[in-house]
């Protein structure tokens, strides 16, 4: 359902009260997943663009999507779903990558003043039984004056027909949901809940990528798609955004930190064949550490309060998320340039990482985005 402009601010600041009976959070049985399961798939992931999707749905059964947005005893919320991240990360950024954009689609619903599309949705989100994406790159730089908008919707009876493209959307499928923006005749903008088998919608891949070519990234194009009010997250889509936009980006420092970690454990064990000559390098691990460590005190620090507005909170969220972005990239040229030549093949971990780290760094809100961004804040 469609709301006013005011109904919609007071519902969504009571809105987050998720369905109920999530599971929490096992990190025992993630670790076990990521270890048997991911580890042994992540060069296919790599160069073959397979998409681990019995994978990304398992991890949702542990919890994994669920402890940001669960009422259940024991969830501690955005910094739990942050490290189950982080813990896929260490093996493989594609799909680490793919939970950010599930727990992203969770979190739309979970803040939604709407509650039937809630209460239909969310359970299975947050389970990994309905896998979903988020479309919000473009939107996330219309409203920071970097792009114009892409989806352009029109009001009819009973919901929206929204036009456009959108060139990279991730986690997608057949029957899979994603979050999306569009801007409306009267000069606002809209939030909606899309599915890929909806008329008038057309998705596929499109292009291939230097890494993380296995998330399921597809463009996708609308023509004069019907968007019905009961699809409809918020209207105004204003309303919802800055509920949204600080667990948005938190949740992908968790891609940092995971990477950073491996990229740590590569110059460790470098070391021992390696360790006469590595010294020599100006790129050494405790500095990496250091700033791992800051990383993650932070993120934690500002996971327990992911609804707040404040511009001294948002500052701190944009800071952490640019330092994630500027570290990922340090961490793993280091650990290219301590592995060598054996880091340089093209099954290798290391020169993988050095991909994924600049993934971290452009990922929407990228690095110069966010730079932009402080630079508001400070005036």
């Amino acid at each position: 359902m469609a709301m006013s402009g005011q109904a919609a601010t007071s519902a969504a600041a009571e809105a987050h009260r998720p369905a109920a009976q999530m599971p929490p959070v096992d990190f025992d049985r993630l670790h076990a997943i990521v270890a048997q399961e991911l580890a042994p798939l992540a060069v296919r992931i790599d160069l073959d663009g397979y998409y681990p999707e019995d994978v990304l749905r398992r991890l949702g059964g542990a919890g994994a999507y669920a402890a940001h947005v669960a009422t259940v005893p024991g969830g501690v919320g955005l910094w739990d779903a942050t490290r189950a991240i982080a813990l896929a990360a260490e093996a493989c950024g594609a799909t680490a990558f793919c939970m950010w954009c599930q727990d992203a689609c969770a979190w739309y619903l979970a803040v939604t003043p709407n509650e039937a599309l809630r209460g239909r949705y969310l359970d299975s989100v947050g389970r990994g039984e309905q896998l979903g994406g988020t479309a919000l790159s473009n939107p996330m730089k219309a409203f920071a004056g970097i792009e114009p908008i892409s989806l352009k919707g029109r009001k009819v009876a009973g919901g929206y027909r929204v036009s456009g493209q959108l060139p990279f959307v991730s986690n997608l499928g057949d029957g899979h949901v994603f979050g999306a923006i569009f801007a409306t005749e009267e000069g606002g903008h809209a939030m909606a809940l899309l599915d890929t088998r909806m008329a008038d919608l057309r998705a596929g891949q499109r292009a291939r990528f230097a890494a993380l070519d296995g998330t399921r990234t597809w463009a996708v194009s609308l023509h004069g798609c019907l968007v019905p009010d009961a699809r409809i997250l918020a209207d105004p889509a204003e309303a919802l955004v800055p509920k949204i936009r600080p667990t948005f980006i938190l949740l992908q420092n968790g891609l940092a930190i995971g990477l950073m970690r491996d990229c740590l454990a590569m110059i460790k064990r470098a070391a021992r064949p390696l360790g006469h000559v590595n010294r020599y390098l100006p790129e050494q691990a405790e500095p990496i550490a250091e700033a791992l460590d800051k990383l993650e005190r932070e993120t934690e620090a500002l996971c327990a309060t992911p609804l707040e507005t404040d511009r001294d909170y948002l500052r701190r969220v944009f800071q952490s998320r640019v330092d994630a972005g500027d570290w990922a990239i340090k961490a793993a040229h280091a650990a290219l340039l301590h592995l060598g030549a054996r880091g340089y093949v093209r099954t290798a971990r290391a020169q993988r990482r050095l991909r994924e780290a600049y993934f971290v760094a452009i990922l929407t809100p990228a690095g110069k985005h966010l730079r932009k961004e402080l630079a508001a804040l400070a005036r």
